[in-house]
């Protein structure tokens, strides 16, 4: 054990070498070249070791990745992590990644192209240490978690019917585990008027928004269509239903004649709750972090992620699996770089537990 956490330890600059790269590349949710382009250098990293990469494209969205060992049989874990981020083409260059000490920073640093690198690692650590465990694996990276996993939840779902554990690899807040979480769901509300010279005709516009918002085309015109994206968050099944029941009632109809609106979208992530069987699981990691001084607590988050997929298709599931670092979304984002080789360890031990079951 001591041998694997040393060689673990060993690969930290490769590591960082391979977070540095992947920063390096923008790959917002909506970016499918920056995505695609992750997703290439990840499955050339895969084809190193052996594994074989299955691509499922897609045309506007960037193309999900299903990898796995040519030996695994049935392999009983479902390994995920995203390769979107939110943040937009040109990020990269006005903030690429940095390091100052223990601290790495760029944009999808921790949420979670770091996850990649301990995931990867992980997989070459049971390699290396002469475990089979590797093959009892399958992993899904998916390119549109960040918005919701909408078009790549049909996947996801699928691979993880036939598994026996489901382990997300999003980042680790303050170091816990993820054991719930909100479910949730995307509404895109568009209002289509009419538009006119806001200065020399308003008279024949119909108003919909001021200015520049989302579907103005200037600032002295009305604006003909805005669209606006809804986000919500929810604790149970019965709240989704009001909310969704609410919204679609708010939008059944304009109180600005002339105007016709037109929504879109749902519920797109169920509630996530701790189950009996997650609990174990939970047991089990928490055991294996303790044999290398890890203290793992588990916690409720409020933003959703994989897991609620996974957790609603009946399978054990836990989150936070990811190295440690803070304030995803923002420019302020983080990764503790000391996290790396630990969190690579914990995976490798965990997936050796499990598939000596």
């Amino acid at each position: 054990m001591w041998e694997l956490k040393g060689w673990i330890k060993q690969q930290e600059s490769n590591m960082l070498g391979l977070i540095e790269t992947l920063v390096n590349i923008d790959s917002g949710s909506y970016i499918k070249e920056g995505i695609d382009k992750v997703g290439n250098v990840l499955s050339g990293e895969y084809a190193k070791i052996g594994f074989e990469t299955e691509v499922h494209e897609q045309q506007k969205l960037g193309n999900n990745l299903l990898i796995r060992h040519p030996e695994a049989v049935n392999p009983e874990i479902l390994l995920i992590a995203h390769m979107d981020t939110v943040f937009g083409e040109g990020t990269v260059a006005g903030r690429p990644f940095s390091r100052e000490g223990d601290y790495a920073y760029g944009p999808g640093v921790i949420d979670m192209k770091a996850s990649h690198a301990t995931t990867l690692y992980a997989l070459k650590a049971l390699m290396e240490s002469g475990s089979e465990a590797f093959k009892n694996v399958e992993l899904v990276l998916n390119t549109d978690e960040e918005i919701g996993s909408i078009a790549s939840r049909e996947l996801i779902e699928q691979v993880a019917k036939t598994k026996k554990y489901a382990l997300i690899l999003e980042p680790a807040q303050n170091g816990h585990l993820v054991s719930e979480r909100k479910g949730g769901g995307k509404y895109f509300l568009k209002v289509h008027g009419k538009s006119a010279h806001a200065g020399i005709e308003p008279e024949n516009g119909i108003n919909v928004n001021v200015g520049l918002i989302s579907g103005g085309t200037s600032v002295n015109t009305i604006a003909p269509f805005a669209e606006a994206a809804i986000d919500v968050r929810i604790e149970t099944w019965e709240d989704g239903d009001t909310v969704d029941s609410a919204i679609k009632e708010i939008c059944s109809y304009s109180e600005i004649p002339g105007t016709r609106l037109e929504l879109t979208g749902n519920i797109t992530r169920p509630v996530w709750n701790l189950t009996a069987e997650a609990e174990a699981l939970i047991a089990i990691i928490t055991e294996e972090g303790q044999k290398n001084g890890l203290e793992l607590l588990h916690e409720k988050s409020g933003g959703g992620s994989d897991a609620n997929l996974t957790s609603f298709a009946g399978i054990p599931s836990i989150d936070g699996l990811g190295p440690v670092g803070a304030d995803a979304h923002q420019e302020s984002e983080y990764l503790y770089i000391p996290s790396l080789a630990e969190r690579t360890l914990l995976l490798a031990n965990v997936i050796e537990r499990l598939s000596s079951k």
